[in-house]
C-alpha cells in the first residue's frame, strides 16, 4: 500500500509534523458523492479502539521532552479506558506515602472546543503555546513518547549539546530496544512500506539523538529509504551560542548525510533574503515558521500519496532516482512559489529557463510545444545560508523535481516524451526535471496562520503553490562555509575527521573542472 512511517524528534519538529497531519486531515472526505485523491493509507493506519470501535491514526513515532506535550494526553478519547483514571499504585511499601503534582496545564481554548464539538475560529500567535494547542488529529497511544531524562526548556540542563542526545540515544536502546518497541509495531503493519519519513532539530541534541536514531533504523532495515528533514533555528541569538549551533549543524549533516537517503536542510525561519516580498512573518514563533516550511514541504512530496487515480503519482524511491544523478547526491534544497501570489511573475507555473539558472544557453534545444521543460526558478528557499549568493555566480542543476499545485488548464501541458521514461525530462542531457501536476490545492486551515501569503485570489479555500527538491552544484558551496565556520571550534578529536567528511561530500557536487581552491584558502 505504499505506507509511509514518521518519526518527529523534538519541539520544532513536533510543530512541523502538527501542521503536516492537520494538512493530512483535511484530505478526508465524508460524503459518498466525493473521492479523494490523495491515498490516506499512506500515512494513517486502522485499528480498533478498547470498545471495538475503528480507529485511523497517523503512522507517526512522537519524541519530546518532559513538558512538551502541553496538554496531550497518552490515551484520548480514542482509547481512554477505565484504567486511565487516577488510582494509587499500591507497592512494597506499607507505611504513609505523600504525592506531590505539578499542576495541570489548562487546555488551550481552540482544544476545549474541539473536545466540546463547538464551532472553532481562526488561530493567532496568542493562541498557540504548544504544538498540542492546534493539533487536530487523534494519535495511537504507542506514538507518544515522552522522554523524561530532559525537561522543556530547562535552565539548568538544556537539551543542546549534540553529543548529550547521542548519549540518551545510546542509555535508552541499552535499557530497552527503542526501534523494537517504537517502530516495528507500525513497520510491521505495512504491506508494501515506502520508506521512513524523520522530522528532526539539527543544530541542538536532537541531531545527535537522530544520528544514533537513523543509524540504527539503517542497520535494521538496510536499503528502505530515510528521508530526514534536518531543522535548524534561523533566529539571531549570540555569538558563542551561534558556533555552538553550527557545530551541531555540521555534525548532522556529516553523520546524517551519510545514512539517510535524502537530508533536506530547513532553516525556521529562512533567512531573509531567501523570502519574497509576498510573505508576511509578522513573529518568529514555532507556529508561524514551521507553518511556512511545511508550506513547501508538504507540496513537495504531495506525489508520494496521491491515489492510482491520480494524474501521476510518484513514491520517495522515484524522488531519490530522478535527484541523485551520479548516485553520490542526497543533499536535497527545497523551494517554492505561491502561484497566486500579489506581484508573482509565475503565470504558468514556470519560472526562469534553464540558461538563466544555469547560467549557459543549452544548445540545440529546440523551441517547440514538445520541447522538453525548463528547471522553475523558485522565489522561496528554505536551505539555512548565512549570506545570499551572488547575482553573478552561476550553478548548475543536476536535477529538479516539481509539483505544481492548482494547475487548472483544461489541456495539461504533455508530462513525458515516452512511458518508458517515467515522466522523467533531460535537458541537454545534463539537467534532469521531473514535473508533476495535481488540481489540489493546499489547504488554508484555521489551524494555519492567517496572512501569512499575501496572495491575489483565494480560490476554494486554498493556495496555489508549486514546490520542487532541486539538486544543484551550490549544495557545493553550502557545505564548504559550513566547514569553514565550524572547524576551529569543533573538538581535537572529531576536528580532522568532520573536515574530510564534509570536504568529500562537497566534492559531489561539483560539476565541470574546476580550478583553484575549493575555500580560497587553505586550512
Amino acid at each position: 500500500m505504499r505506507e509511509i512511517v514518521t518519526v518527529q524528534l523534538g519541539q520544532r519538529s513536533n510543530y512541523l509534523a502538527t501542521h503536516f497531519w492537520n494538512t493530512q486531515e483535511s484530505y478526508f472526505t465524508y460524503s459518498e458523492n466525493q473521492e479523494s485523491v490523495v491515498d490516506h493509507d499512506v500515512h494513517f493506519r486502522p485499528g480498533l479502539g478498547p470498545d471495538g470501535s475503528e480507529t485511523f491514526t497517523p503512522r507517526t513515532v512522537i519524541y519530546d521532552l518532559k513538558g512538551g506535550f502541553g496538554t496531550m494526553r497518552r490515551f484520548n478519547a480514542l482509547y481512554d479506558t477505565q484504567q486511565d483514571s487516577e488510582q494509587p499504585v499500591r507497592g512494597l511499601w506499607d507505611g504513609i506515602t505523600s504525592t506531590q503534582q505539578e499542576p495541570a496545564i489548562e487546555p488551550a481554548d481552540y482544544q476545549r472546543r474541539l473536545d466540546l464539538g463547538l464551532p472553532t475560529s481562526q488561530l493567532h500567535d496568542s493562541d498557540v503555546r504548544y504544538w498540542s494547542d492546534f493539533n487536530r488529529v487523534f494519535y495511537h497511544p504507542k506514538s507518544i513518547v515522552q522522554l523524561n531524562e530532559f525537561e522543556l526548556n530547562s535552565q539548568l540542563m538544556p537539551f543542546e549539546d549534540w553529543h548529550a542526545g547521542g548519549e540518551l540515544f545510546e542509555n535508552l536502546t541499552r535499557e530497552f530496544d527503542l526501534l523494537d518497541r517504537d517502530i516495528r509495531p507500525f513497520s510491521e503493519e505495512c504491506d508494501h512500506m515506502q520508506g521512513f519519513q524523520i522530522f528532526t532539530g539539527a543544530d541542538d541534541a536532537w541531531g545527535g539523538f537522530a544520528a544514533k536514531y537513523i543509524e540504527h533504523l539503517r542497520d535494521e532495515y538496510g536499503k528502505t529509504s530515510i528521508w530526514t528533514w534536518g531543522i535548524e533555528d534561523g533566529s539571531r541569538v549570540a555569538r558563542q551560542k551561534q558556533l555552538a549551533r553550527a557545530c551541531n549543524t555540521a555534525r548532522s549533516l556529516s553523520t546524517i548525510g551519510q545514512q539517510a537517503s535524502v537530508y533536506v536542510r530547513l532553516a525556521a525561519p529562512p533567512p531573509p533574503w531567501s523570502l519574497p516580498g509576498y510573505v508576511n512573518l509578522r513573529s518568529r514563533s514555532d507556529w508561524m515558521t514551521t507553518a511556512l516550511l511545511c508550506a513547501g514541504l508538504e507540496s513537495s512530496t504531495l506525489p508520494t500519496r496521491l491515489t492510482a487515480n491520480a494524474r501521476k503519482r510518484g513514491s520517495l524511491t522515484l524522488f531519490e532516482d530522478a535527484l541523485n544523478t551520479n548516485g553520490r547526491q542526497n543533499l536535497f534544497e527545497l523551494q517554492a512559489s505561491v502561484t497566486n501570489a500579489v506581484g508573482n511573475v509565475h503565470e504558468d507555473g514556470h519560472g526562469a529557463p534553464a540558461r538563466e539558472i544555469n547560467g549557459r544557453n543549452p544548445s540545440g534545444e529546440k523551441n517547440s510545444a514538445q520541447s522538453q521543460p525548463e528547471p522553475s526558478r523558485f522565489d522561496i528557499s528554505y536551505l539555512p545560508s548565512s549570506s545570499p549568493q551572488p547575482a553573478s555566480k552561476s550553478f548548475h542543476v543536476f536535477a529538479q523535481v516539481e509539483c505544481e499545485r492548482d494547475h487548472l488548464e483544461s489541456e495539461p501541458r504533455p508530462l513525458s516524451l515516452g512511458l518508458e521514461e517515467r515522466l522523467r525530462r533531460r535537458i541537454n542531457e545534463e539537467s534532469v526535471v521531473e514535473v508533476y501536476q495535481t488540481r489540489v490545492q493546499f489547504p488554508l486551515l484555521e489551524t494555519f496562520p492567517d496572512g501569512l501569503f499575501e496572495t491575489s485570489q483565494q480560490t476554494r479555500g486554498g493556495l496555489g503553490i508549486s514546490a520542487g527538491l532541486v539538486c544543484d552544484s551550490r549544495m557545493k558551496d553550502e557545505i564548504l562555509a559550513l566547514r569553514n565556520s565550524t572547524f576551529r571550534y569543533l573538538r581535537l578529536d572529531e576536528r580532522e575527521n568532520l573536515y574530510n567528511e564534509l570536504t568529500q561530500m562537497s566534492e559531489n557536487y561539483s560539476f565541470g573542472w574546476e580550478s583553484g581552491s575549493d575555500t580560497g584558502q587553505d586550512e
